[in-house]
């Protein structure tokens, strides 16, 4: 589960830093604002607060040509997603349905499960995706 929400939470982070400084940024303000409101009420003038320092940081870098803020930005809304998801790991269906609607060309954030027994000299290959495997 934890490997689920570290990629939800990275999905989220880049998604909510990338919109910042674009028209949808309202949306995003709000549906942030909303995961919040639901679980943490108490945060929601800090976490308001954070977002909108977020966007002057951001508008104010790609002013200043500083191409590396964005991936900053990212990965702080990255964390505290993470641990906002671990605290209140049912707000991960809605942070889902946000995430598709803020950007809808985003990949889903799928997960995979796999198990596999073996005995013996037998081996198990397993991949969640591309599998190269370069021996006798």
């Amino acid at each position: 589960m934890d490997a689920e929400i570290t990629l939800l939470a990275g999905t989220a982070g880049t998604t909510i830093a990338t919109l910042l400084a674009t028209d949808a940024w309202n949306g995003v303000r709000n549906g942030v604002l909303a995961l919040w409101r639901r679980v943490r009420p108490e945060h929601e003038e800090r976490v308001a607060a954070q977002l909108d320092m977020s966007r002057r940081d951001l508008l104010d870098a790609r002013a200043d040509g500083d191409e590396e803020a964005e991936r900053e930005i990212a990965a702080e809304w990255r964390g505290r997603v993470r641990r906002l998801l671990l605290a209140h790991p049912e707000v991960a269906t809605e942070l889902r349905s946000l995430l598709a609607e803020l950007a809808p060309g985003t990949p889903a954030v799928t997960t995979v499960t796999q198990h596999a027994t073996a005995s013996g000299e037998a081996r198990v290959y397993q991949a969640g995706r591309d599998l190269h495997i370069d021996h006798p």
